[in-house]
């Protein structure tokens, strides 16, 4: 089997995967330049954007998203952005802006669901319903479950280390340290991390190439013309029954088409030929 070729750089930076990050750096930055005027504003925007399980229980659903533009510390968002950048626009190149985009929110949407129901299972015992969750790691351990999936066997530079790696492999380490960490401290952002990583296998194994939204609206058309064939079919029966009863004899085609006994009688009519 050919070995795949390695990825030793970043790729483009453009596309959708472009303004999804310069969205996120914006709304850091913002937040940052802020914070030195009006704390208390600041504070009063990460209530209401976080993703906090209580809140999200009382009707702040887009507190499901919203979460994944904010971050924490500058290190943490830089990491978060290169991650974001590497495996976006990687899989934008290859799948297409609409694809990446759908699979990048079902997974973030994915991350807040499966924090929100730890919350509350594990609320009785230490209590997670008030704590606020941030940052577009549910979204990126999406991104990177598919990397793994669809592209296991490219292979890239391992920074700093001098040493290639399968796709495979890494997205395999890093779902066992979020796989272990949910039994430490940290077992929200675990399970949020998982949660992100489900919903993106979910999503590649069940969206079509075109993506979930194209998909959908291609069976909902499917359903919709199938369904109006069997009303047509269905009034050319009933149609049929009461010209009979009319001592009158008409028909039409398994499609539901009236079938009109001149052409028949007389194929070669110019009238037929087109």
């Amino acid at each position: 089997m050919p070995r795949t070729a390695g990825i030793m750089t970043f790729p483009e930076f453009r596309g959708f995967t472009r303004k999804l990050i310069l969205w996120n750096l914006g709304i850091f930055f913002l937040l940052l330049v802020l914070g030195l005027f009006a704390r208390g504003a600041v504070g009063a925007i990460m209530g209401y954007m976080a993703l906090v399980p209580a809140l999200v229980a009382r009707g702040f659903l887009w507190q499901l998203v919203t979460y994944s533009f904010l971050h924490q510390g500058l290190f943490n968002t830089a990491l978060e952005m290169l991650s974001l950048w590497f495996l976006g626009s990687f899989l934008e190149s290859i799948h297409g802006a609409r694809w990446m985009g759908e699979l990048y929110f079902v997974s973030v949407t994915g991350a807040a669901v499966a924090a929100v129901a730890l919350s509350f299972a594990l609320a009785p015992s230490i209590g997670l319903v008030g704590v606020g969750l941030m940052g577009s790691f549910g979204g990126i351990f999406g991104l990177l479950i598919a990397f793994g999936v669809l592209h296991g066997d490219m292979e890239f530079m391992l920074f700093p280390l001098p040493v290639q790696i399968k796709a495979k492999y890494l997205v395999t380490v890093y779902l066992i340290i979020a796989f272990a960490s949910f039994f430490l401290s940290d077992r929200i952002y675990a399970l949020a991390q998982l949660g992100g990583a489900l919903s993106g296998f979910i999503y590649v194994k069940s969206a079509s190439r075109r993506g979930l939204f194209i998909g959908a609206s291609e069976r909902y058309l499917d359903i919709r013309n199938r369904y109006y064939k069997w009303k047509r079919r269905r009034a050319a029966r009933k149609f049929e029954v009461y010209m009979r009863k009319q001592n009158r004899e008409v028909h039409f085609d398994q499609e539901g088409r009236y079938i009109d006994p001149d052409k028949n009688k007389n194929p070669n009519d110019k009238r037929w030929m087109n």
